[in-house]
């Protein structure tokens, strides 16, 4: 394993500011993963932690393929993530609305015009993301529609679910769609929390990284054969949203099954703790999605289910 800095720059009012990437073997660009691109995202960070040690015992142990490189990039943003604010510190930018991005530009523009740059060139890409919406999932891949996606890769990850999407405008600026753009054959994985620590996803999302790079001939791994993926269009998704604003009860997690007009959260009066609503289930389904603040606002997501149809 070798430590480098992959881009860095001088800072007036604190420490140096640095990317680190760690690579693994020498030969073929074979895997890039990418972590925490934003200040929020300690488990996208905590995953690639996990699969920098991970990767260091098979490499000591002489398990990852002749000429084949592997490159693990745990976090682009640690001036964000030190203070615990979501986008970039000083003009609150969005990195992952920035790509390709702009040498000349301002500097979140040049830190992903560097990052792509560094990142580009690899066979595949994994990028740990988080949703523009603060809540929980079902792991699962997430794969942007370009014409240049791969669904059946996707399933070698072994996670329950693959999700495909058609790109809106605005994300034609992430990480994934450039370097689909850029001919890396890219996935976005979704594990189950965001801002805080899930312990169990965070082993799921490891496991299913070194299975893929092992179905892949990347790494000499034994795993077990995890899920046959379901493969889903997100529109196909039944959003459940909130009719008033107020404290925020959840009931449901993701993953759980419910029937058409169980109760799935509670939004209580903010001053005086009564139910406003109860948020019911408008179908048969399983829980893929559920919104994690304390509080929602009118018409607010709170649940995304996967429909099924009655008995």
């Amino acid at each position: 394993m070798t430590k480098e800095t992959i881009y860095s720059f001088n800072s007036a009012y604190r420490g140096d500011f640095a990317v680190k990437a760690y690579r693994f073997n020498k030969g073929e660009k074979s895997c890039c993963i990418v972590g925490a691109l934003r200040g929020n995202e300690i488990q996208q960070l905590y995953v690639c932690s996990k699969l920098i040690k991970a990767l260091g015992e098979l490499e000591r142990q002489c398990r990852i393929s002749y000429n084949h490189e592997i490159m693990v990039v745990p976090c682009v943003n640690p001036f964000s993530i030190n203070i615990g604010k979501h986008f970039w510190s000083a003009d609150n930018r969005d990195i992952n609305r920035d790509f390709p991005g702009n040498p000349s530009g301002e500097p979140t523009q040049r830190l992903a015009a560097e990052l792509l740059s560094k990142v580009s060139g690899f066979q595949y890409g994994i990028q740990f993301s988080s949703f523009y919406i603060q809540g929980d999932f079902i792991p699962h891949v997430r794969l942007m529609e370009t014409g240049r996606e791969n669904k059946s890769l996707a399933n070698l990850f072994g996670l329950p679910y693959v999700m495909v999407r058609k790109p809106r405008p605005f994300e034609e600026t992430t990480l994934n769609y450039s370097w689909q753009m850029n001919n890396t054959i890219a996935f976005s994985l979704y594990t189950s929390a965001t801002e805080h620590l899930d312990e169990e996803s965070a082993n799921i999302a490891v496991a299913s990284v070194l299975r893929f790079l092992s179905r892949m001939g990347i790494i000499k791994y034994q795993c077990h054969g995890g899920y046959i993926a379901t493969t889903m269009d997100e529109e196909g998704l039944m959003p459940v949203t909130a009719g008033v604003g107020g404290i925020y009860k959840r009931l449901k997690k993701p993953g759980d099954e419910v029937v058409q007009g169980e109760v799935m959260a509670h939004i209580l009066h903010p001053y005086e703790g009564t139910v406003l609503e109860e948020v019911k289930a408008p179908s048969n389904g399983i829980v893929f999605f559920a919104h994690g603040s304390p509080l929602a606002s009118e018409n607010l997501v709170l649940f995304k289910l996967i429909k099924r149809l009655k008995n």
